[in-house]
């Protein structure tokens, strides 16, 4: 089995094409943003460990993950980034 991984920067056309391939040629699709909102829905494990580590700070008035503002603690962070790890949330 061929299996073909698409990647590229936002708004890069990624889903446009993973479309295209679902629709025009039949090929099954496995969307990584889908999942990733699934795992870190509230009462999900890896939502209850971002919002350990980062703390409440980070959830918007429903109590879903504030993506914008985790993007933020996360990437405008050079040791972050680095090191895949932000000790606390400031922003």
């Amino acid at each position: 089995m061929l299996v073909i991984g698409l990647t590229g920067g936002i708004a890069s056309g990624k889903s446009t094409v993973a479309a295209l391939f679902a629709d025009r040629y039949g090929v099954p699709v496995i969307d990584a943003d889908v999942i990733t909102r699934e795992l870190t829905a509230p009462g999900q494990t890896a939502y209850h460990a971002i919002v350990a580590h980062f703390g409440n700070d980070i959830l918007l008035p429903n109590h879903t993950l504030n993506r914008t503002k985790l993007r933020q603690c996360i990437f405008n962070d050079a040791a972050s980034k680095k090191n895949g790890l932000n000790l606390y949330c400031t922003h």
